[in-house]
């Protein structure tokens, strides 16, 4: 027996002197070791050896076992340690190559603005409320006192789902809504995407931004409007902006004007950013209608308000003196990184 366990011993000595790599020396283990390995067996024929003589055997199988595995460890630690070594030759990393830059992105010149209008209003005790792009016929035009047949219908070229279901072509719908849910005071802006059936070009798309603005309180007046609309002027184009209010025919505000700002390039004397006319429109507004107050559960005798609404792209494109409106939709990399 101690003649077999010497001749396993040198075999696996050898086997493993000669493996090479990790994945034969683990062979080798097997063949040795493991469960239908040689030094397994012996150790199952233990059955077989005289009683007084399994000690001495136990014995030299233990000791022939360690010897194996010690040697199995050794040289594993030197194949891991060869292993590694070529493997740092092969992937070398020169340090002194350029590194890689990482694209870091930015908010939309849209988005950048938008933000500019939510901080400004928001500051004047603003909510900001959003609601439904499809929106139903009854909201977007009847409730804002523009009922079946009224010109502006045609006048807005609106996407139509069915006869009662409709893209919005303004985001007024959602004043609605909040006078219907909400009692005054009512302070809120409701910005959002909006669509119109227009061809594309420099200055229009079938789909775009609003931002509906409203207060309905006691004793609201044309002067309460006028005010927070010059502040907002002050705000996004310059300390030194004048505003102007022109009248003007809005079916959901009585009286209504459109709005201009004295030209923030030239101060108002005349460019060719204003087309010599020193002055930019930017926004329609008025006070709330009050059938439009009646139709919403509001007393008109009791509250009065105004609202507004902003061409969330035209001030985009004021701002930052962008002469396409395309180019906000495109996508391209060279032209939003000036922003």
């Amino acid at each position: 027996m101690r003649d077999k366990l010497q001749q396993i011993k040198e075999n696996a000595m050898r086997e493993i002197q000669e493996s090479g790599d990790l994945s034969k020396l683990n062979e080798v283990r097997v063949a040795i070791l493991g469960k239908k390995g040689e030094l397994t067996a012996v150790l199952k024929g233990m059955k077989d050896v005289a009683p007084e003589d399994r000690p001495k055997v136990g014995q030299w199988v233990n000791e022939t076992r360690a010897a194996i595995e010690e040697k199995l460890d050794e040289t594993k630690k030197k194949l891991e340690a060869a292993a590694l070594d070529a493997q740092l030759k092969s992937e070398v990393i020169d340090v002194t190559l350029p590194a890689k830059r990482n694209k870091i992105g930015h908010s939309h010149p849209n988005a950048e603005v938008l933000d500019q209008v939510k901080r400004f209003f928001t500051g004047m005790g603003y909510e900001v409320v959003e609601g439904p792009e499809v929106e139903y016929d009854y909201y977007n035009f009847e409730a804002l006192n523009i009922p079946a047949n009224h010109p502006a219908k045609d006048e807005q070229d609106t996407f139509y789902i069915n006869d009662k279901i409709v893209l919005r072509t303004q985001t007024s719908p959602v004043q609605v809504r909040v006078m219907e849910s909400k009692k005054p005071p009512i302070r809120m802006i409701a910005p959002g995407r909006v669509f119109r059936a227009d061809e594309v070009d420099a200055t229009h798309s079938p789909s775009f931004h609003q931002i509906e603005g409203m207060v309905i309180d006691k004793g609201i007046t044309f002067a309460d409007l006028k005010g927070t609309l010059a502040e907002f002027a002050k705000e996004i184009f310059g300390e030194d902006t004048k505003v102007k209010f022109r009248p003007h025919h809005f079916p959901f505000t009585e009286p209504s004007a459109e709005v201009d700002v004295s030209c923030f390039k030239c101060g108002g004397k005349g460019c060719r950013f204003c087309k010599g006319e020193g002055w930019i429109e930017i926004l329609g507004c008025g006070m709330v209608h009050p059938k439009v107050l009646r139709m919403s559960g509001i007393d008109p005798e009791e509250y009065s308000g105004f609202a507004f609404g902003i061409g969330l792209e035209r001030i985009t494109l004021l701002k930052y003196e962008i002469d396409d409106m395309r180019l906000l939709y495109e996508n391209d990399d060279r032209f939003l990184k000036q922003f």
